[in-house]
């Protein structure tokens, strides 16, 4: 409905609107500099036909314009193949720690770690902070310090918690 209503707004008068738009004066050429302006009248005086010449327009070249065709391309394409080319892999790895289930995974580039690794030292810190520390986790894992920093104060594991039932209508699990 609101497409309707747009349409049938911009629609309105629209001949006539272009009619008066087509009517308007055409705009002027750039204003000419005050040194040039004295010069330019007297070579029109003199030369009457150079003022014909300027405003004749050409058809062999407007026939030559007419078989112009210009194809672009997208850049763009280009990039994407630079990039690739240029993305290094890193070149030092180390064996993932622990048992992993997922065996496709060989090996861990330095400084990264796998999914399984992080919960197994996020719940490490959490039962035993005293022995895993950030310091020793940065060493096992051979990551930077500030991003185990940042690891252990951000993220955390979930923890289930089941409270008793207060009241005696609640339902018992089995």
């Amino acid at each position: 409905m609101g497409a309707l209503v747009t349409r049938a707004i911009r629609n309105f008068n629209l001949e006539n609107r272009a009619e008066r738009e087509i009517g308007k004066m055409k705009p002027s050429s750039a204003p000419k500099h005050p040194s040039t302006k004295r010069l330019l009248q007297e070579q029109m005086i003199r030369h009457p036909e150079i003022k014909g010449e300027i405003d004749r327009k050409d058809d062999k070249l407007l026939s030559l314009l007419k078989n112009v065709y210009v194809d672009s391309k997208d850049p763009v394409a280009s990039m994407q193949v630079k990039d690739a080319e240029t993305r290094q892999e890193p070149k030092e790895f180390r064996l993932p720690k622990g048992h992993h289930f997922d065996m496709n995974i060989t090996n861990i580039p330095k400084g990264k770690i796998s999914i399984v690794e992080a919960l197994t030292l996020l719940n490490n810190h959490k039962l035993y902070p005293e022995t895993w520390t950030a310091e020793k986790i940065a060493q096992e894992y051979l990551l930077d310090q500030k991003d185990v920093n940042s690891l252990l104060k951000y993220f955390v594991t979930f923890e289930v918690k089941i409270f008793p039932p207060e009241d005696k209508k609640a339902i018992q699990s089995k």
